[in-house]
């Protein structure tokens, strides 16, 4: 039976509407698009707030856009609505937010830079399965450009390498030069600096010059693909480096109401063109990539595949790439990885031993892997209170396919893994919902045991039998072992494990 979907995307510079048609067994054809301008980012980079004229205009945009679902006939459970870096950034957002409820009856989701990444790799990969199936095994930079910040994935034969969102848009970019009085010249000098620095950092991670595909989504891009590059799918289109650096440069000759008549778009778009181009050239030019593949899909996209695709293959993809990401921070902070990797197979295997004690979803276990992997990175720092230094910096980096609430998680887990048991005093603890505080003391207290069963980092129990038997948690070492020392930890740190699950520690 088909059905209909429906994403509405609230952005910088305007509010998208998008309608999808899907069949069982994930195939989808998008039936109808609409498209309004509105100047939220202009309010929200300029004043941090977003005005009363601005929330006017949307929730009218908003309200005509329900009469075109009404036509369509789809309920609210199919539609979903989003709001990215603007509303993000508002600091009336939950004022903005209530009023949208209210007064239409849509309930937004505000996302976060790493959901704009883990919804544009979903639509690229989809859109670029038939296109440059290579994409899959080969180094590659994939970027969007919006008007508050732009979205980077770093790639390494396929697997992800880094992730992360930039405060850099073209609102913002055009906002800077409005208030320093500047001309395009300086808007030219000030993106050269910053993506510059932008790039040194990017190296620390990934070598640039490397980057065999570099990958773009976003509207300027498709404008220039249309004019200077060549088809190679249905939406996908590549450009050589010289014909998209030539006509990077032209498009600065041009006044965006230049820019509106020739290449027939609405002002807001012709005005954001010549700096979103100039930018994507400046970026290019860190890698030594020939051509840029242009795709034409979006985020709202990455919402409808991830909701209408069978879950299996897609859900099996992310976490493989949500695993990569937590490698390579580990390696970014030289981690024992083969001690960080010992403990997680442990780890998974008391979570999948107690999976039904534990009453949690499969993300639980996503979180506990990516804890087990990342728990010892704050050793970078100083061994000392290692835990505290593995918090501050999971907290502060970006995992691919995790928002902030789940990293925040990671980082408590990580924080929990040896030392004290939560305390009254412990703010960003207590400042959790009561079921994410239960995830962390849950996954906290795994992690407890099989960090303990390597007390010593050399690995030295190749193979464990985990068992229930009344009130204890049997954990057998198969093979001969001396294995005193693991006792010691597990006796030292099991005290959180048989408070939160009420069961004994026994090795045997």
């Amino acid at each position: 039976m088909k059905t209909l979907e429906a994403v509405i995307e609230m952005g910088s510079t305007g509010i998208r509407l998008m309608v999808c048609e899907d069949s069982p067994g994930g195939s989808w054809v998008v039936i109808d698009n609409a498209e309004l301008p509105v100047a939220l980012g202009w309010d929200v980079f300029t004043l941090n707030t977003v005005s009363r004229e601005t929330l006017l205009q949307r929730l009218r945009i908003l309200n005509r856009f329900k009469e075109q679902l009404k036509g369509w006939g789809i309920d609210d459970q199919h539609v979903t609505v989003i709001a990215t870096s603007a509303l993000r950034e508002a600091s009336n957002r939950d004022t903005v937010l209530d009023r949208i409820q209210v007064k239409t009856g849509f309930k937004v989701k505000v996302i976060d830079g790493i959901e704009e990444n883990r919804l544009m790799y979903i639509a690229v990969l989809e859109a670029l399965r038939d296109d440059l199936p290579e994409i899959k095994q080969s180094n590659s930079v994939i970027l969007e450009i919006g008007g508050g910040s732009t979205e980077i994935m770093l790639l390494e034969r396929g697997e992800m390498a880094a992730v992360h969102s930039l405060r850099l848009g073209t609102v913002i970019i055009e906002q800077h030069i409005k208030s320093m009085l500047g001309s395009q010249h300086d808007a030219r000098h000030f993106l050269k600096d910053f993506i510059k620095n932008a790039g040194v950092n990017l190296n620390t991670e990934f070598n640039l010059k490397k980057v065999q595909h570099f990958i773009t989504i976003g509207h300027e891009a498709r404008i220039a693909a249309q004019y200077v590059g060549e088809q190679i799918g249905t939406r996908t289109w590549k450009i050589t480096r010289e014909n998209f650096a030539e006509f990077a440069n032209e498009i600065q000759q041009f006044s965006p109401e230049e820019c509106q008549v020739k290449f027939q778009v609405p002002y807001s778009d012709a005005k954001s063109l010549g700096v979103a181009l100039f930018t994507y050239k400046l970026f290019m030019d860190l890698t030594d990539a020939q051509e840029i593949i242009v795709s034409g899909t979006t985020l709202r996209e990455g919402l409808i595949i991830s909701k209408v695709l069978p879950p299996q293959g897609l859900q099996k993809e992310f976490e493989s790439q949500i695993v990569a990401s937590a490698v390579n921070i580990g390696r970014k902070y030289k981690y024992d990885e083969e001690h960080a990797q010992y403990v997680k197979r442990i780890a998974l295997q008391i979570y999948d031993t107690m999976n039904e004690e534990l009453g949690l979803d499969s993300h639980a276990r996503i979180l506990l892997e990516v804890s087990a992997i990342l728990h010892d990175v704050g050793i970078f720092i100083r061994s000392t209170d290692h835990q505290l230094h593995s918090q501050y910096i999971i907290s502060n980096s970006d995992i691919f396919g995790l928002n902030k609430d789940s990293i925040n998680i990671v980082a408590l887990v990580a924080c929990y893994h040896r030392g004290s048991m939560p305390t009254i005093t412990d703010v960003k603890f207590h400042a959790l919902p009561r079921t994410d505080r239960m995830i962390v003391l849950k996954l906290a207290a795994i992690l407890r045991i099989a960090d303990s069963l390597d007390r010593s980092h050399s690995q030295r129990i190749n193979k464990l039998e985990m068992e229930f038997s009344g009130d204890s948690f049997n954990i057998k070492t198969v093979g001969t072992h001396d294995t005193k020392l693991e006792r010691l930890a597990v006796s030292e740190k099991g005290n959180l494990f048989e408070a939160v699950f009420g069961y004994n520690i026994l090795i045997s």
